[in-house]
């Protein structure tokens, strides 16, 4: 674990005091060679943690994505409240309320903010634009006009893997279907686990003049 820079100290310092907020302990490591840095806030564990790359505004804009976590409003009941409680908010309207407000005010303009959030969270534009961030319905444009040029360019589907019931198999950290072989992650997984399942593996073809490699999508479908 490396020493925390005291920029950050101060930055937490401040937006903490700005907002009445208890600081959270704050945990830091380098990843030297890796321009980009990853951050965690866990509420109940009373931190922040962050894995530093080497772009010193990276490592600002995720420190502060991860303050705008540890500040944001939490659920006060429900499901997805004892989840917040346990980690943080979700990257919603609420958490992009507080966020790029503290982007501005700690030294990101709306510009970096809007490049930094939207590379790794493709809806923070939609936030940030109904937020009337400066550019940001520009940048909202431009991101739905690549979607419709990039499902313009898919050519059809056609079926790879017929439809067929699931069997769950173990491959090291992963699950598969034993018939396809293809992953099976998240909340699919678990429906699959408790009540069972088919599914059909589909194929979507490049056209020829790209010359890629076929780009696989699966369909799921309930037994």
């Amino acid at each position: 674990m490396a020493e925390v820079p005291g920029w950050a100290r101060a930055v937490v310092e401040e937006a903490c005091r700005e907002a009445g907020a208890a600081e959270p302990r704050l945990a830091w490591r380098t990843r030297p060679g890796r321009p980009t840095s990853s951050g965690v806030t866990r509420r109940e564990a009373g931190s922040v943690s962050i894995s530093a790359g080497d772009d010193p505004g990276d490592q600002r804009l995720t420190l502060l994505h991860e303050l705008a976590h540890w500040l944001a409003p939490v659920p006060s009941r429900g499901r997805r409240a004892r989840h917040a409680r346990a980690r943080t908010s979700h990257h919603d309207a609420a958490f992009y309320a507080v966020a790029f407000p503290l982007y501005v005010r700690h030294g990101i303009s709306p510009a970096d903010a809007l490049r930094g959030e939207s590379a790794r969270y493709p809806s923070a534009l939609r936030h940030a634009r109904a937020l009337r961030v400066p550019g940001a319905e520009a940048a909202w444009r431009i991101h739905r006009a690549a979607l419709r040029s990039r499902a313009a360019s898919r050519g059809p589907l056609r079926v790879l893997v017929p439809e067929h019931r699931v069997r769950l198999v173990r491959d090291g950290r992963w699950t598969r279907c034993r018939t396809c072989g293809v992953r099976v992650v998240g909340p699919v997984l678990r429906r699959l686990r408790r009540r069972g399942g088919s599914h059909v593996l589909l194929t979507r073809e490049l056209p020829r003049s790209v010359g890629a490699t076929p780009y696989r999508s699966i369909g799921m479908e309930s037994a």
